[in-house]
């Protein structure tokens, strides 16, 4: 017994189905959008994380460059891959010639270095040091870190390290 079936091939989708896809796609970017839509402040934090580690990283570099061969410091400045990077107390100074410079940060698009005679609103900045805050921060006052410099104290001789602090007002809310 032979039956022919006439075969039908579907030319498109029928437009019901074609709501649903759309409909679904709504459903998703609707849920979605704002999990991604507010990754620009956590980005910053992340940024002002690795400048961190960058920093100290550096700057134990330049320290223990300086105990093995004391002698390569000439007028406060220590040559680190080229560059001219000026020390104190064994230890990048807080200028964008040290710890800046030898960390390879880059102020002029990626943050800016805020320093005492920067203009308001600016953290509070250590003496002889620097803050960095990342480009687009909406608050420079609560979105940065901080270097102070080495110190050396007067009677013992005693050398404290640089300090570098990340603002613990450094949130996403707050970088955004």
């Amino acid at each position: 017994m032979n039956k022919n079936f006439k075969v039908q091939a579907q030319g498109g989708f029928t437009l019901i189905e074609l709501i649903v896809v759309i409909v679904i796609l709504g459903i998703l970017a609707a849920t979605a959008l704002p999990k991604f839509a507010n990754l620009s402040g956590d980005a910053r934090v992340a940024s002002l994380s690795a400048a961190k580690g960058a920093i100290a990283s550096s700057a134990a570099i330049v320290h223990g460059k300086i105990l093995v061969n004391p002698g390569a410091v000439t007028s406060n400045t220590l040559v680190v891959e080229g560059n001219n990077v000026k020390v104190a107390n064994g230890y990048p100074d807080g200028t964008a010639n040290g710890a800046v410079l030898v960390a390879g940060i880059d102020t002029a698009k990626d943050y800016t270095l805020l320093t005492k005679d920067s203009a308001d609103p600016k953290p509070t900045i250590p003496t002889d040091g620097f803050a960095l805050v990342p480009a687009g921060a909406a608050n420079p006052d609560k979105c940065y870190l901080t270097y102070a410099p080495a110190t050396k104290d007067a009677t013992s001789g005693a050398i404290t390290p640089p300090a570098i602090v990340l603002a613990n007002t450094a949130t996403a809310a707050n970088c955004e």
